[in-house]
């Protein structure tokens, strides 16, 4: 079962389910639109090894906008930080952003109950487009939690992406023991 728009102000109103900046007419019946935020970056190297902290360079999208190119993988981020804490958030692209062969995430679409922060995104596309800041680039849709959480998200000693900030996180796969 996902939330509706009247479930979703509900939650907002009790805390359960923060959204800045919140934005009314971005609430859709059973979602809330996203937006990109201001930065992107890509990776340093060419070949990315799990087992290391790869590194990332950060850059802003000028007003002009950013053209995105299919041979590269980028990192962007929300403009929106959210708190969820009681359901647990999925976030997916929206169907004008996919009809431009955007890609927002390649697997990490769903969030935990306790997640707060900005959302990285993990942007691929199919031909070079041209994105902008603040432009929509994702719906996030709630989904209530059967059963008590033990520990949520923000409260877990190992969450390697609690409090992300509105910037683009690299992947922390190398904190993993493997």
């Amino acid at each position: 079962m996902i939330l509706s728009d009247k479930r979703i102000l509900e939650e907002i109103e009790k805390g359960t389910i923060k959204i800045t900046p919140y934005k009314r007419d971005c609430l859709g019946s059973n979602s809330y639109d996203v937006h990109l935020g201001q930065h992107l970056a890509t990776y340093d190297q060419h070949e990315l090894d799990a087992k290391k902290h790869n590194t990332i360079s950060h850059f802003d999208i000028p007003d002009e906008g950013y053209v995105l190119q299919p041979d590269r993988f980028y990192l962007g981020v929300t403009e929106e930080y959210t708190e969820t804490h009681a359901h647990v958030p999925f976030l997916e692209g929206k169907s004008s952003t996919g009809r431009l062969g955007i890609d927002i995430h390649a697997t990490a679409g769903k969030g935990d109950v306790g997640f707060c922060g900005n959302w990285t995104l993990e942007i691929s596309v199919k031909q070079p487009v041209r994105v902008y800041k603040g432009m929509p680039i994702g719906q996030l849709i709630y989904f209530p939690v059967e059963g008590e959480i033990e520990v949520k998200y923000n409260e877990k000693k190992n969450a390697k992406y609690s409090g992300q900030p509105n910037r683009p996180v690299e992947s922390m796969m190398w904190k993993n023991t493997f």
